[in-house]
């Protein structure tokens, strides 16, 4: 049934969808029309604002959001969330975006593409409003994430966009509560959904949110999908949405294995292709350094290194869920300020920890590697790795966490001879050596 609708589609006669005219924002004198009237905060004071209030100077080699096409009422989300200049991920995409082009992105998590994506997709919004008689469980936005907390991180910035407009986001994840969303989507009006595959799966197909009407679809950290095995549902919850000629999509990837390469193909219309990496898979700004040790010197020195760190924000990841909790009560048991974030950690509860970890209430969080993979937190000073990851590319997204948006970070690696093997396989992913130091007589 699904090959003899997908049949019937219409066939491509061009590169370019029929892509609705964007509307002109004039940053350099008093607006007039209703859509280009000075913005106002529609969900808080309703106070007028202007573009003068977001004095941005020129600056050469840099973008401001200014010089884009995008309504007041996201600059000035954008100005109150304390951005000025695009970063590289949002200068190279959204000349595409705000065009209505679907996109393939290749960018690493800190590089600002959650806000790439979502001032392209809202700007849309705003300038064409929703059908009046639309019912308020038909999104017009879909976001999927591979994880629960990255999801409610997209939310939450989604939310910061939005402040200043009628629209409404709404996060459907696994592991909170189902009767909540549930009431959310039969009484609001829903215009972003922000969702992870299984939950948003099981409400399309009992018919509590419906995707047919979808005009934007994001695919975020596709690679992570893949390797966790989501790709089946994905796939389900694409073939729910309209056709790719009739929907903008955009797909988010740090590595492009085959398999993304061919849904990537598969998914989007006649895409534009952007890819901001560095020549290192690594960030430059990340001191990297493996300390060689016997087993019984791990705890020692992990000791001695948070204690030497100064208070400073902390991640360290191991492999297994008993390796984080008997960490965890290590740490509490030297009176060092911690957290657990792990698969048995309730996801109210991993909400909470997230959100004290980023308003400094705890200086150390020990985490597993699909737990941790949804930490988007600036100023993490040090990431340790307790155990090295099995597989490589896990080292890239781990260290990943520290040395975000041009900060200083540094990352410590403990190799036993139970592990050491994986380092070579780990310097060929990242494309340079790591510094090794033998560690003695730590006690």
């Amino acid at each position: 049934m699904e090959k003899q609708q997908e049949a019937a589609r219409p066939t491509s006669k061009g590169p370019k969808r029929q892509r609705r005219p964007r509307r002109k924002h004039n940053k350099n004198s008093g607006n007039e029309t209703k859509a280009n009237a000075p913005a106002t905060t529609e969900k808080d004071s309703g106070e007028l604002w202007s573009i003068d209030q977001f004095q941005v100077a020129p600056a050469e080699g840099k973008s401001r959001f200014h010089d884009f096409n995008i309504p007041d009422r996201v600059l000035k989300s954008i100005q109150e969330m304390g951005f000025e200049y695009c970063s590289e991920i949002q200068a190279a995409t959204l000349p595409a975006t705000l065009e209505g082009y679907d996109l393939i992105g290749q960018a690493q998590t800190g590089t600002g593409k959650t806000a790439a994506f979502l001032i392209a997709m809202i700007s849309d919004f705003l300038d064409y409003p929703a059908d009046a008689d639309r019912p308020n469980n038909f999104p017009r936005g879909l976001i999927i994430a591979p994880t629960r907390e990255l999801a409610l991180q997209i939310a939450d910035e989604a939310d910061k966009l939005t402040k200043n407009t009628n629209l409404n986001v709404v996060s459907l994840v696994g592991g909170m509560s189902y009767d909540k969303q549930r009431s959310q989507l039969e009484t609001e009006y829903v215009d972003l959904v922000v969702a992870t595959p299984g939950r948003l799966l099981d409400f399309a197909r009992n018919k509590k949110v419906m995707l047919n009407k979808v005009e934007c679809v994001v695919l975020d950290e596709a690679d992570r999908m893949l390797s966790m095995g989501f790709i089946p549902d994905v796939k389900s919850i694409i073939r729910m949405t309209p056709h790719k000629e009739r929907r903008q999509t955009m797909l988010f990837s740090a590595t492009f294995p085959k398999d993304i390469q061919a849904l990537a193909r598969q998914w989007t219309y006649y895409p534009k292709e952007v890819s901001v990496v560095p020549k290192e898979t690594t960030n430059k700004n990340i001191d990297q350094v493996i300390y060689t040790v016997e087993a019984e010197q791990k705890w020692p020195v992990l000791k001695t290194l948070i204690e030497g760190n100064d208070g400073q924000r902390t991640i360290i990841f191991a492999n297994r869920r008993d390796e984080t909790r008997d960490l965890y009560e290590k740490l509490k048991g030297a009176n060092i300020n911690c957290a657990i974030l792990s698969g048995e950690v309730t996801q109210d509860k991993r909400v909470k920890t997230l959100a004290r970890f980023k308003d400094g209430s705890i200086q150390v969080l020990v985490a597993t590697d699909v737990a941790g993979r949804g930490i988007h937190v600036d100023n993490i000073e040090l990431v340790v790795n307790y155990t090295l990851p099995e597989d490589p590319e896990d080292y890239v997204h781990r260290i990943g966490r520290t040395g975000r948006g041009g900060e200083m970070g540094k990352s410590v690696s403990f190799a036993t001879e139970n592990d050491a093997f994986i380092i070579p396989e780990i310097e060929a992913t990242i494309g340079a050596s790591i510094r090794c130091e033998y560690m003695i007589e730590q006690k």
